[in-house]
């Protein structure tokens, strides 16, 4: 789609909005901890001897939680000092800077994935950040920001099996349905609720070709009438498009968009 700028007085708002955004977002992939940090993502189950690549000590899966088993030679630290013997960890749920184990710089970040547990490994010093030139976005374009609703599913969330980046299948849990027209065209998406936003997994005709081959959108949380803002300008890269060693999710059946979304963030440059 293309649009004629001079003939939209609300242009210059959402435009210097949207660059801010854009700002912000190359700040925060290309931050010491972001997404291009990311060298490796270990299955502790991959490795039944508790050895994991580039990482010292020894971990091990028991139950609901990590042990991990070190030396103070071995330059782990746990909460800020030096381990030397054996800790009990659970999964990090907060910033990546504030994983409670490090190696220098690195964070070491306990996961866990339907009851598998991983260790993921982030450095600033990546070749991934180092290379980083910035992200292929369009810029704003008011067309493609247009009202939605949102229906949840009258029998609460439902989880369905999808492929995941890393070649694995797993549960995505959904919401409900988002609604939308676009140049006349009816559209929905399927989406998850994070928080205080919506989360759609989505491809589109551009998918593969000039674009990742999907995308994600934050729209903002519904009103108590449903009604949110599906804007298209804010289509994101997912954080495999940034470390192969992430696991997202593809989209859901019925989450490919029969248009070209001409919109948002495309690719790395």
């Amino acid at each position: 789609m293309t649009s004629d700028a001079s003939n939209t007085t609300d242009v210059p708002d959402g435009s210097d909005a949207w660059k801010q955004w854009h700002e912000h977002r190359v700040e925060s992939v290309s931050a010491p901890y972001g997404p291009l940090a990311l060298t490796g993502t270990h299955w502790i189950e991959g490795h039944p001897e508790g050895r994991l690549p580039d990482i010292p000590g020894v971990w091990t899966a028991d139950a609901d939680a990590v042990v991990l088993t070190a030396a103070a030679s071995d330059g782990l630290t746990v909460d800020g000092e030096p381990l030397d013997g054996a800790v009990r960890l659970g999964a990090d749920t907060g910033a990546v800077d504030a994983a409670r184990v490090a190696l220098g710089e690195r964070r070491l970040v306990v996961l866990v994935r339907e009851g598998v547990w991983g260790v993921r490994d982030f450095d600033p010093g990546a070749a991934t950040r180092r290379a980083f030139r910035g992200i292929d976005a369009t810029p704003h374009d008011p067309r493609w920001s247009v009202p939605g609703r949102f229906t949840p599913y009258g029998e609460g969330d439902r989880t369905i099996r999808v492929p995941n980046h890393d070649g694995r299948e797993r549960g995505l849990g959904l919401a409900g349905e988002l609604a939308f027209t676009l140049d006349g065209r009816e559209s929905t998406l399927q989406v998850a609720e994070q928080g205080d936003v919506l989360w759609a997994v989505f491809a589109d005709a551009t998918s593969g070709r000039s674009s990742f081959r999907f995308r994600f959108l934050y729209p903002a949380a519904p009103d108590a009438d449903g009604r949110t803002t599906v804007d298209l300008n804010r289509a994101v890269l997912p954080p495999c498009a940034f470390a192969d060693h992430f696991i997202c999710p593809f989209p859901p059946p019925g989450n490919t968009l029969g248009i070209a979304v001409d919109a948002g963030e495309r690719n790395l440059v």
